[in-house]
């Protein structure tokens, strides 16, 4: 009976710490919200830009108008909508501007401030399933991921109290997006649930970066049907990605990655899914070491196998 208690008694503080971090989180997105239609350096420029957001709203525009210049910089005379001074890139793969294409249905300076509010909303949910994800682990686990998940405190003046989460409302960003989606793909894989595992993974490499340090907690969390959730990851991967085959798209993209793409810095707003991610990774370490030793095991023996094949073939 003391037990339950115990256990009802550290629900209800958890729950009391994550109202807290949500509240703190406002507190941050606030100010930054309200600088969302300023027009700034931004974190780290000496020139006015336009919010990231809006690399994403003409990339998504110009994917159903103009998908050649997807990857272009700049505004093009196209009849695209004008943003001030001019929009930033798109530096993501065109599965992103699927996912997002509903912001079109609205100007663009609505759809910046509805993409924000709609991020912030999916923070109760991104907290429920970290619960999930760490309640066996025990509370000091539990509390860190949220903590890192929620806030990922770092104050600083003006920015509220986390540099991370300022600029990623003032930017109108989307980690709060990825941190969702894989968070919810470890969520489904430890639910037994494969293929959606590998569907959330396989939208969230529109951002490579993060998905590749995901994937060996990934495979951990669907260690009985590991095949089956690769297999949903990567058909969701090819099959969100078919435009690049349009002629032009491919070039362009690939052009971006090795031009800007590869020297984009590594800004305070992906630390809020990147931390998650190794987090996580820490705390499951021991799940993720015996998963990757059982998959080189089956390669070496199914290569083990083909050369037996190959051999016996030869004989014959």
């Amino acid at each position: 009976m003391r037990d339950s208690k115990g256990s009802v008694l550290s629900k209800k503080a958890l729950l009391a710490l994550v109202t807290g971090l949500l509240f703190l989180n406002l507190l941050t997105f606030l100010p930054a919200f309200a600088q969302v239609s300023n027009i700034d350096s931004g974190c780290c420029s000496n020139h006015p830009l336009a919010k990231d957001f809006s690399g994403v709203y003409i990339g998504a525009w110009r994917l159903y108008h103009n998908p050649t210049q997807i990857y272009t910089h700049g505004l093009l005379r196209d009849g695209e909508p004008p943003i001030y001074p001019e929009p930033e890139q798109y530096k993501y793969l065109p599965s992103y501007l699927l996912l997002v294409s509903p912001i079109l249905l609205i100007p663009y300076s609505q759809a910046i401030d509805l993409y924000d509010i709609f991020q912030f909303m999916l923070l109760p949910l991104i907290a429920i399933i970290v619960y999930n994800l760490t309640k066996e682990k025990g509370w000091a686990i539990t509390i860190i991921a949220e903590v890192l998940a929620l806030l990922l405190p770092a104050a600083a003046p003006g920015w509220g109290f986390s540099v991370g989460y300022f600029w990623q409302w003032k930017e109108a960003q989307s980690k709060v997006l990825e941190t969702l989606f894989l968070t919810g793909s470890f969520y489904l894989g430890k639910r037994g649930r494969p293929v959606w595992s590998g569907v959330l993974l396989g939208i969230t490499f529109f951002d490579p970066r993060f998905a590749l340090a995901a994937t060996p907690l990934f495979l951990a969390c669907n260690a009985t049907k590991t095949s089956m959730a690769v297999k949903a990851m990567l058909a969701t991967l090819i099959l969100s990605n078919l435009v690049l085959l349009y002629p032009g798209v491919g070039l362009s993209f690939l052009q971006m990655v090795f031009s800007t793409g590869v020297s984009t810095a590594l800004y305070p707003y992906a630390i809020i899914p990147l931390a998650q991610v190794i987090f996580l990774s820490f705390v499951n370490y021991y799940e993720i070491r015996v998963q990757l030793a059982r998959i080189i095991q089956v390669l070496r023996l199914r290569v083990v196998s083909n050369r037996i094949v190959a051999i016996t073939i030869r004989r014959a």
